[in-house]
């Protein structure tokens, strides 16, 4: 890849030896940190950064640069070598400051908190995760909007630790059903492991696992140091046309320190004083200077990031094609222009979607999860930035939106089959989330959302614009019994920051839970029913984005309120009317959201919780609801195998003790 560099060129070797001089420095003076990783890397860094990857440090976030993603996240101040040498934005401080509170260099990598980072990876295989679901991303668009507008790679660095754990497995299997050709990974196949070296716990074949998947796969054999053989595979690997490629490089972790080359210590913070001075004397570097980075070495990384350097002709191949695709991008339609907008929270077109939604006749049952599916259907067809799909589940969970599906053979479909997979489909759909251009829709049982948890709290860590549906909500779900029967589910994603979390109570309340999840900037979970449900007048589709509210008042003062969420709306408010015959006055609220209810304003909240006495309803764990109100009927056990109207009734979510819970707390106040 041609780049034009500035004069008096440092040596590939010095460029190398200061990045590895950084490695050791921002973790010592940390006395935190993962050194060897790094330090082994360099050559690949060096030649991803000047010779392989199209990017342009000065805009970071331009649609077709090619996408880097270190998946072995522990070795983040590799990555921060080469954004600070690049000139992403980071300066020498900033290195320093490496680990330390609201530092721009956390010890992991982190989206949107630092310039040049991708995705937030540290748990192992979930940035090889996200890198498939980009790679999805850039597959889709440029087949759907031509290679002028999206055409560029995801590259990732990924270690044994990431091909060990199984969300690899599910995101590789996958890549290589779709014939992802836009991804390239490196596998730093360094054999070493926290508790020592892998041979202890692993000894399958990298190269014939990929082979299987339908990888291409290239095995470099001792190659870690050969910056030669290095670019010449990863050229290689970009002209490959049907599969995505797994290049697989044996390295020597802390090299070329004299004591700790190999040394499983070295995985983490190893290298102290007088190992640093006897490895920087190895690489020729001042044994007692730290941060070193002589001037010729920064000028030539900041050139390739794209910044005029001595010359005016110090201009990057990234640049270039940068301005190129400003150019075509700016001449493209509206509509095109319009999928790579950052939010749909300012788009007219949503602002109008409450008019082209589904109405729902009062009194008809309908199960959530089926108006979910209507509603998704009406919307992927205003937004092509929808893509969406299940966990082999597309049909129970809703989120069927066309008979194109994306498949190998035609990348211009907007159904995706994750098949059964739950774990990659969530990291996959933070992929896409991350890649820009791209709204992706996953579906599966609430309950199986276990099996996605650390890509669900990775999307809200990272403020991905994911929205995950989660179907067969509560123990209504029946006969499959108790493993299928979420019962805590729902409150432990109500525990993941940033993660809005929406149950609406029926048909209607579920086209408002559409628009929020629309509108909202990061991640949404939709929690809908199996069975039907009535479709009560008094919902009201625009207050779900308040969270709660008033759903229904008696004539008068109440004396309780009655608090609940999803289906349980509906028996708060045939338990009111039971107590109004007993002479006792109850509001009804609804709460599909407590995300977007503490979000409002503190009268708002006071409005709609009135000072008297509260009871939740909700058919799984009450954990959560005290905070709301002074009694909570829940389900703190698990589930049973039977018709799910009789779990019901069995494990008390009915409206006799509601009634009941609200005549003794009302004596209990008295």
């Amino acid at each position: 890849m041609p780049k034009s560099k500035p004069q008096n060129l440092p040596s590939p070797e010095l460029c190398i030896n200061v990045i590895r001089g950084l490695a050791m420095d921002a973790p010592h003076k940390a006395k935190s940190g993962h050194q060897g990783t790094a330090m082994a890397l360099a050559p690949l860094a060096h030649v991803l950064w000047t010779e392989s990857m199209k990017y342009d440090a000065k805009n970071p976030d331009w649609p077709d640069r090619d996408r880097f993603i270190l998946s072995a996240g522990h070795a983040s101040i590799l990555q921060y070598a080469m954004l600070y040498l690049t000139g992403y934005g980071l300066t020498l401080d900033d290195l320093k400051d490496f680990r330390q509170f609201d530092s721009l260099t956390p010890g992991h990598p982190e989206r949107s908190h630092t310039a040049g980072v991708e995705v937030t990876t540290g748990p192992l295989g979930q940035g090889f995760a996200n890198g498939v679901g980009m790679a999805i991303a850039e597959k889709s668009l440029r087949a759907r909007f031509g290679s002028e507008i999206c055409d560029h790679f995801v590259f990732a660095i990924c270690s044994d630790g990431d091909l060990a754990e199984g969300v690899s497995h599910e995101a590789a299997s996958l890549a290589g059903h779709l014939g992802l050709e836009k991804l390239i990974y490196i596998y730093d196949d360094n054999r070493i492991s926290i508790d020592g070296t892998t041979d202890a716990w692993l000894s399958d074949d990298p190269v014939k696992r990929f082979e299987s998947y339908g990888w291409d796969v290239t095995n470099l054999g001792e190659a870690g140091e050969d910056t030669e053989t290095l670019s010449r595979a990863i050229e290689d690997a970009k002209n490959q046309t049907d599969a995505p490629c797994l290049i697989v490089v044996q390295t020597h972790i802390a090299h070329p320190s004299p004591d700790l080359t190999d040394n499983p210590a070295a995985h983490g913070y190893a290298l102290f004083d007088e190992e640093i001075a006897a490895t920087k004397k190895a690489m020729g570097l001042p044994e007692g200077e730290i941060f070193f980075v002589p001037d010729e070495v920064l000028n030539f990384y900041r050139a390739a990031g794209g910044h005029d350097v001595e010359s005016n002709d110090a201009v990057s191949y990234g640049s270039q094609k940068r301005i190129e695709w400003e150019e075509q991008f700016k001449n493209s339609p509206k509509e095109v222009q319009e999928i790579f907008a950052a939010s749909l929270s300012d788009s007219q077109a949503l602002n109008k979607m409450s008019k082209k939604m589904p109405a729902y006749e009062v009194g008809k049952a309908v199960a959530t999860r089926s108006a979910s599916g209507e509603c998704l259907k009406i919307l992927s067809d205003e937004f092509p930035q929808i893509l969406a799909g299940g966990a082999d589940l597309t049909g129970n969970t809703g989120t069927k939106i066309s008979d194109s599906s994306f498949e190998k053979s035609n990348p211009t479909g907007r159904q995706i089959y994750f098949g059964v997979r739950e774990h990659a489909m969530g990291s996959l759909m933070v992929g896409m989330a991350c890649h820009g251009g791209i709204i992706p829709v996953g579906g599966t049982f609430l309950v199986f959302s276990d099996y996605m948890r650390p890509a669900i709290r990775l999307a809200a860590l990272s403020n991905s614009k994911a929205i995950f549906v989660f179907t067969h909500d509560s123990v209504g779900v029946g006969e499959d019994g108790p493993t299928h029967q979420p019962i805590e589910q729902i409150a432990s994603l109500r525990a993941i920051p940033e993660l809005t979390v929406i149950r609406p109570a029926d048909a209607k309340e579920t086209v408002g839970a559409w628009i929020c999840a629309l509108e909202c900037d990061g991640p949404v979970a939709l929690i809908l029913t199996r069975q039907n449900v009535e479709t009560l007048a008094e919902t009201k589709p625009e207050e779900v984005k308040k969270g709660a509210y008033l759903l229904s008042q008696p004539d008068g003062e109440p004396d309780i309120q009655l608090l609940a969420s999803g289906s349980e709306v509906q028996l708060a408010y045939m338990a009111a009317k039971e107590l109004a015959e007993k002479n006792i006055l109850a509001d009804v609220v609804s709460v599909p959201s407590f995300e977007l209810f503490f979000n409002q304003p503190e009268k708002y909240q006071q409005s709609v919780l009135k000072p008297v006495p509260r009871v939740s309803i909700e058919a799984g764990t009450d954990f959560g609801w005290h905070k709301l109100a002074d009694d909570c009927i829940g389900i703190n056990r698990f589930g049973a195998s039977a018709p799910g109207a009789e779990v019901m009734e069995k494990l008390g979510i009915n409206i006799s003790n509601i009634c009941e819970r609200a005549v003794s707390l009302l004596s209990g106040h008295k």
